[in-house]
């Protein structure tokens, strides 16, 4: 079995989409749109496994101190195979690369991020209100129950 993690182009946008649809429908994971997804698609990692897209993620930096762990998803056939733990390794990487102070993680799945050495924090505590942009398009807006985590670099 071959891994690969690349940065995709925009033509991996449509799989992408494809791949997380399901959660974003059950609210899981927040809905981005072709447009923003190219926008964006530099703050994008793609896992592949023997050539087919298996998961990805972005890395989403929102000021010179703090990036974002978003849209975190891996394909139902490749679970199991550490690929999400792999993907946030990818983030961490990423950005210490860009001398970033912490990464955040806005998520249901505590203990995940919790095996990757985040911690948990108060909403409150986030600095940078403008990630809080997204929220109204949420579909559990304005009752948030997703749990804010960090990851110090």
């Amino acid at each position: 079995m071959e891994i690969e993690f690349i940065k995709p182009d925009v033509t991996y946008i449509a799989a992408m989409q494809e791949l997380v649809k399901a959660e974003v429908e059950n609210g899981n994971i927040l809905l981005r749109t072709e447009d923003e997804m190219a926008n964006t698609i530099r703050s994008y990692i793609v896992v592949k496994v023997d050539g087919k897209i298996a998961g990805f993620t972005a890395l989403h930096i929102h000021s010179a101190r703090l990036a974002e762990v978003r849209s975190l998803v891996v394909g139902k056939s490749f679970r199991g195979l550490e690929l999400g733990n792999k993907l946030v390794e990818e983030c961490i990487k990423e950005g210490k690369e860009y001398k970033l102070q912490q990464i955040l993680s806005l998520t249901y799945a505590q203990k995940f991020f919790e095996k990757s050495g985040f911690r948990v924090i108060e909403k409150e505590a986030i600095p940078e209100h403008k990630i809080w942009a997204d929220c109204i398009r949420c579909k559990h807006f304005p009752i948030c129950d997703e749990i804010a985590m960090v990851f110090d670099l």
